[in-house]
């Protein structure tokens, strides 16, 4: 059984792939879940590190991280799960640079959207934290799935636009504006 990932951890892992990163060229790497619950300091730790990456040879040495740090990573992002919101790649939030790679928040409003679209008790906790550590505004939320091309859901047969938006809406009921 893997280590449950704290905070320390965390950045235990950041260092780690960053000293272990090709020395050629910039690196980009999106935390983005429970990862980003933890290094925001609303969990006290999550049971992996989800992540996406701008170029994979950043990723290496990432194995032998993994079995060093006793952790599980998973390479995913939101828009493995729902459609990218417009401008996403403009709202990620930079958490630190280490030598030539630079962590990031994945964009808050596409984490929102693939939690309130899966539903789950802590996934709708974590929602609740980005609305009130304002990385999330309830009306500029609900601006941006109203943009999201009707076509893009070919990609994501799963999902309707129409559910999709229902379940936004709704759960943003409970952040009433005015």
């Amino acid at each position: 059984m893997r280590n449950a990932l704290d905070k320390s951890g965390l950045k235990k892992f950041m260092r780690a792939i960053a000293a272990s990163a090709p020395t050629r060229g910039h690196y980009r790497i999106y935390i983005t879940g429970g990862g980003t619950a933890v290094e925001m300091g609303w969990r006290e730790s999550t049971l992996d590190v989800d992540l996406s990456v701008d170029r994979e040879d950043v990723l290496r040495d990432v194995q032998a991280i993994k079995e060093k740090l006793n952790i599980n990573i998973e390479l995913a992002s939101p828009a493995d799960f729902v459609p990218a919101l417009p401008g996403s790649d403009d709202r990620h939030v930079h958490i630190l640079t280490l030598q030539n790679v630079s962590f990031y928040h994945y964009d808050p409003y596409g984490q929102f959207l693939s939690k309130v679209v899966r539903g789950f008790e802590k996934d709708l906790r974590d929602a609740d934290s980005l609305i009130r550590s304002g990385l999330v505004v309830p009306e500029r939320m609900k601006s941006l799935l109203g943009r999201i091309p009707k076509e893009i859901y070919q990609k994501y047969p799963n999902l309707s636009p129409s559910a999709v938006e229902r379940a936004v809406l709704k759960y943003l009921e409970r952040y009433p504006t005015g």
